[in-house]
């Protein structure tokens, strides 16, 4: 019997040994940890793109129209959008409305890969890009999400962002 409590006792040990190191191991990799694309800190909330204040890298696209656009030419609305994405399609007629109070000329719309219907409710409005997923507009904006929009000032630096545009234009300052 004093050999079964002895070995208990040095299991319960060792496991609260385990679990000690388990914890500083978890608080070293949170300390040391960072989302891509900005040097925030892991407490931060996840980013999927550019956060406000900062501007978008040098690009050069093609619309749809045949146009080229390059970092230069962006103020106003981006908006990034997906074939094949159920919220895409239903972001998308709220970003027509508010690109077409906006102006086509202040507003682009991405779209990675082929969707017709997207493009239908899209081009009217705005100045329409289709690229892959790697594509040179993600790339400057570092968007790994979508659907995904932002609102440029006019010195090209990210105003809000966001998934929705309810939560777009409650960033934005007055």
């Amino acid at each position: 019997m004093p050999y079964l409590v002895a070995a208990v006792v040095l299991l319960a040990l060792i496991t609260a040994v385990n679990l000690l190191l388990t914890l500083g191991v978890i608080r070293r990799l949170r300390e040391q940890s960072s989302p891509p694309h900005g040097g925030h800190a892991a407490s931060d909330p996840p980013a999927h793109g550019l956060r406000p204040g900062v501007r978008p890298e040098s690009f050069t696209a093609t619309t749809t129209d045949g146009e080229r656009i390059s970092d230069s030419d962006v103020h106003g609305m981006v908006g990034f959008f997906s074939a094949h994405c159920t919220p895409c399609h239903t972001l998308a007629p709220r970003f027509a409305e508010q690109a077409e109070v906006m102006g086509r000329d202040r507003v682009i719309a991405v779209i990675a890969g082929t969707d017709p219907e997207l493009s239908a409710v899209l081009a009217p409005v705005a100045r329409v890009i289709v690229e892959d997923y790697d594509g040179a507009v993600q790339a400057a904006f570092h968007n790994s999400w979508t659907p995904w929009v932002y609102l440029l000032g006019r010195d090209r630096r990210v105003v809000a962002s966001g998934g929705r545009m309810t939560d777009l234009f409650s960033e934005a300052p007055a």
